[in-house]
């Protein structure tokens, strides 16, 4: 063998090797130390933990208030500036009833509409996979733009990048979006004695991507839709309110409890969830109670109002109803119809991925 080759051949051999050295030494070094998984990103207990992890890292001194909310203030005088946004990596990126462009855009109009704020722009950015069709590109982008005509919400700046295929699962969309209020529903607002009331059924959207996913029949479809006109409409009743995505009503629950350290009892009689829902949970053993909503939103409300407001809620959905109170103690409870009570916990364990 001549001196040249010779030499290659043995160059090939040690970077082989201490390649391979290097990842044994980069797994070992892994199995040491606390690693990022999908539970992370479920919406339940490790998602907080994490959040919590990096807000810690993050905290400076500012102006801004209620940046453990759905969306962050900045007190303007008169009015309140509301900030917010969120990533989108959905699976299938279409499905009954919507597309992963409808929910970029109305989840974070939602995220503002459930702070008390009217939405005035959206910022978007796109990732795109090399090799991602063009015709399923324009679909997304037309449905942010049937959107954003239908709530007078602009798009009105953005970012796009390409990357290399297999580097990423189809296109992923982060949005943001600013709003003006002029009272802030607050997380923490929720006060003993008040009622528990729901807009509409719970679920849907995760039972209309799990039917994708598992290639069965059924009627239902997302959930996905803007929220801006039913809380505008009953937004001076409002005490707290949130848009039960991630983690579902559970998860939501447990926080508004949480914050306003009261506890929560729901009335199992008042569950608002459709039958198929129900049976679409137990079929997969998923718990109900975490399944994700996309366009529905779970507020604390005195009694007082709840006449009103659900009159009112109902000209948008007749489905609107009261399905708990909120009490003395903390946690979050199901009074089931034996009359025993039993703990709904905020989700933990991986959750159905990918969801919104």
């Amino acid at each position: 063998m001549r001196p040249a080759i010779l030499r290659d051949a043995i160059t090939v051999m040690v970077n082989k090797k201490l390649k391979i050295n290097k990842m044994k030494n980069y797994n070992s070094k892994i199995k040491n130390e606390n690693i990022i998984d999908l539970e992370h990103g479920g919406g339940g207990l490790k998602s907080n933990e994490l959040i919590s992890k990096i807000t810690k890292i993050l905290k400076i001194k500012s102006k801004w208030t209620n940046t453990g909310d759905d969306a962050a203030i900045f007190d303007l005088g008169k009015e309140k500036l509301v900030f917010t946004t969120d990533a989108f990596i959905v699976d299938p990126i279409f499905f009954q009833g919507g597309d992963i462009g409808k929910i970029a855009i109305t989840g974070t109009i939602n995220d503002l509409a459930v702070m008390g704020a009217i939405p005035i722009g959206i910022s978007l950015s796109l990732v795109i996979e090399e090799g991602f069709p063009e015709n399923d590109l324009k679909k997304i982008i037309q449905s942010i733009n049937k959107i954003s005509r239908a709530t007078n919400v602009p798009v009105v700046t953005g970012d796009t990048k390409v990357i290399e295929k297999n580097k990423l699962d189809k296109i992923e969309i982060t949005t943001a979006g600013i709003g003006l209020a002029k009272k802030i529903i607050a997380n923490n607002g929720a006060k003993i004695g008040d009622a528990i009331i729901v807009s509409g059924d719970l679920g849907e959207h995760t039972v209309a991507l799990l039917s994708k996913r598992f290639n069965y029949k059924t009627k239902i479809k997302s959930d996905c839709q803007p929220l801006i006109k039913e809380i505008q409409n009953i937004a001076s009743f409002l005490t707290s309110a949130k848009d039960p995505t991630r983690g579902g009503i559970a998860s939501i629950l447990n926080e508004i409890a949480d914050k306003a350290k009261v506890k929560i009892t729901l009335d199992e009689n008042n569950l608002p969830f459709k039958k198929e829902t129900i049976a679409i949970s137990e079929l997969l053993g998923i718990d109900k109670f975490s399944f994700a909503s996309e366009g529905r939103f779970v507020a604390t409300i005195s009694q007082k109002n709840v006449g009103k407001v659900l009159k009112i809620l109902k000209r948008f959905n007749k489905e609107a109803k009261t399905i708990g109170i909120v009490e003395k103690g903390k946690g979050v409870y199901l009074k089931t119809k034996l009359g025993s009570f039993r703990p709904i916990d905020i989700p933990k364990g991986k959750l159905i991925p990918r969801i919104c």
